[in-house]
Order: C-alpha cells, then structure tokens, then sequence
C-alpha cells in the first residue's frame, strides 16, 4: 500500500483510478504495489499459492469456528477485493488480469485435486473452499455488471451450503472430539436421516447440482466468464467442477452406506441447531428454485461498482 501511495499520492480507491489514467505515473511502484496487495488478499482468502495454512486450521479449529473462518473472514476480503480493484481502475490492468487468471487457474486445478486425496472430510471441506475461490476468481475478472453479480451470488451461496455443512459436523460432534473423519459419518442415514438429508442437500449444492443455490452461484459465474471470452478459464472451471463432484459424491456414499462399528453420535439435537438447519435448507432450495429476489436485491446493492 505504501509503494501504491508513493507512486500516486493517494489512498482514496475513486482518486486511484484517476491517477492511473494520467500518464507519467510510476509503473514500477505501482504494479510491484498490487502484487503485494494481491499477496495479502490471496492469504486471507487462502488461494493458491497462499492456501497452506487452510487445511490445517480448519481441521484443528472447532466446527463453528472453522465455519465462521470460511464464510465471514472470507465474504468480508472478497467483498473489500471488489470495492479496491473495481473502483481504483486496477482491475482493467493488463498484469492484474494475468496474476487472477494463473490464481485462478491454480486454485481450482489444486484444490480440487488434493481434496480427492483427503479422508478427513474438515480437509475435503478445505481443499474445496480453495476450488471455490479459484471459480470466484472466474466471475471477479468478468467485464460489466455480470462479474460483481455472480460473484455476489455465489458468496451468498456458499456461504448458505458451508455453514450448513459445518453445522451439521458441530451437530455430530461432541466436547471430546470432532467428527471429522469419514468413519464417522458412515450409515449416518440409518441412524440420523434428517441430517444425512442436510448434509446431502450441502454436498450437492457444493458440486453445483440444480435446484440448489450452489448450481443458480455456478452458472453465473460460468456466464460472467463467457461474457468476457474467458474461455480456456470456463473449460477449467467445468472440468475441475467433475473432479470436485467425485469426492462429494464419495462422502456422501459414505453416508448412505452400511453403518460402522463405532458408537453413534448422541442423539438430541437442541431446537435452535433444528432450525438453523432446516433455514440454511430452506434458503439452499429456494435461492436454486427462485433467485430473481435475491439477484434484485444484489444488483441494487452493487449499483455502479463495475
């Protein structure tokens, strides 16, 4: 930020953008500036090649904590990602675009890739919010109003699935451990069906499957990408999206299988975990059923960002 102020004596993000279109200004603090910020914003946001940290604190932190990390944190970062490069004019830099494409690209080949190697289904959760950072990535390059759109809507839909999922693994859960591996979760429809149903409904939003949110999120952000030409990013998206959906698809297999040994998880559910869940489902269906009011109300908000 500081090489960024030194090269246009400014902070202000509408000020930027018409500094950047006077000539004369410094290139080399400038562009050197953005990829520091960009360094910043990828670590928060745990993209590839700043991901590292990711599995491991998601799997060490307790549930509710990991799913405020994966929501919150996350939605605030690319929230302040869209107002800074949108409206400083740093998003139409020839440079910018390339290092969000390479981010992009490496985030979803990534993530997808090592979540099919986990057994540890805190770690597939993981791996998978890096996939889904690299399809955001996909709709934040996208030119017009379609970008800030889809990537608003997926956020709201991502948000809705994972903090559905993680309120099911805290449901499961209990003071003495986590139920994190795959073991624990196996025959959960024979002894919890309702919450395999949930759980189910998370996953395959996850994956993008209709009349969920999660496939309403995926299909704007493959719109947003084709509206730009961004085609080798969208035959990407599509193919890393079919390797995601094996290993939601194995959990949820898992699930819908034979029950294990081990002891079954307790068997209350407080009333205020009921209904948090049954909303989160709730909004799931309908925002992949009826997302007209919610796409309204997200292109009012956004009202000259692009």
């Amino acid at each position: 930020m500081a090489l960024v102020y030194g090269a246009l004596g400014t902070m202000q993000f509408e000020e930027i953008v018409v500094r950047l279109t006077r000539p004369g200004f410094d290139r080399w603090l400038v562009l050197p500036g953005l990829a520091l910020i960009v360094t910043g914003f990828g670590f928060k946001l745990a993209v590839v090649p700043f991901h590292l940290w990711t599995p491991d604190v998601y799997q060490g932190a307790p549930a509710p904590v990991t799913a405020y990390i994966a929501t919150v944190s996350k939605g605030a970062m690319f929230a302040l990602l869209l107002r800074f490069f949108y409206r400083s004019g740093a998003h139409a830099l020839a440079p910018v675009f390339i290092v969000f494409s390479i981010i992009a690209i490496a985030s979803m080949i990534v993530g997808n890739i090592l979540a099919l190697l986990q057994n540890n289904v805190k770690r597939i959760l993981a791996y998978s919010s890096i996939a889904h950072l690299g399809y955001l990535l996909v709709a934040f390059q996208a030119a017009g109003d379609l970008g800030p759109t889809a990537v608003t809507f997926y956020l709201v839909a991502y948000f809705v699935t994972t903090m559905g999922a993680f309120g099911v693994v805290t449901v499961l859960s209990d003071g003495s451990s986590e139920a994190e591996d795959l073991e624990d979760y196996r025959g959960l429809f024979w002894r919890r069906p309702v919450l395999a149903a949930v759980f189910t409904s998370m996953l395959l939003s996850l994956a993008g499957i209709p009349v969920t949110a999660g496939f309403i999120g995926k299909f704007y952000v493959v719109a947003a990408g084709a509206s730009s030409a961004m085609w080798t990013l969208i035959v990407i998206l599509v193919i890393t999206s079919a390797i995601g959906l094996f290993y939601y698809l194995r959990i949820i297999a898992v699930m819908y299988g034979q029950p294990s040994e081990r002891p079954a998880a307790p068997s209350t559910l407080a009333p205020a975990g009921s209904l948090l869940l049954a909303l989160l489902t709730a909004l799931l269906v309908w925002f992949g059923v009826f997302p007209g009011p919610l796409l309204s109300l997200i292109r009012n908000a956004l009202a000259g960002l692009a």
